[in-house]
């Protein structure tokens, strides 16, 4: 029953991450590519920077590992 539960969570991916895992991690928990969760970061960190960059650090600490 526990495996059911957890079978969806968010976790970081330090195995496939290329920084930290966040990218990897929310890739993983929304199916998604990774590479197209990493191009929306870039082009969210260029056009606004300071947010995303405090989320992601966010992200890093408030994320667990898997």
């Amino acid at each position: 029953m526990r495996d059911y539960l957890n079978t969806n969570q968010l976790y970081r991916d330090t195995v496939n991450g290329k920084v930290s895992g966040v990218c990897a991690g929310l890739a993983k928990h929304f199916n998604l590519d990774a590479w197209i969760v990493r191009i929306a970061a870039i082009a969210a960190f260029i056009f606004i920077p300071v947010p995303v960059a405090i989320a992601y650090v966010l992200g890093v600490v408030l994320i667990p590992t898997h």
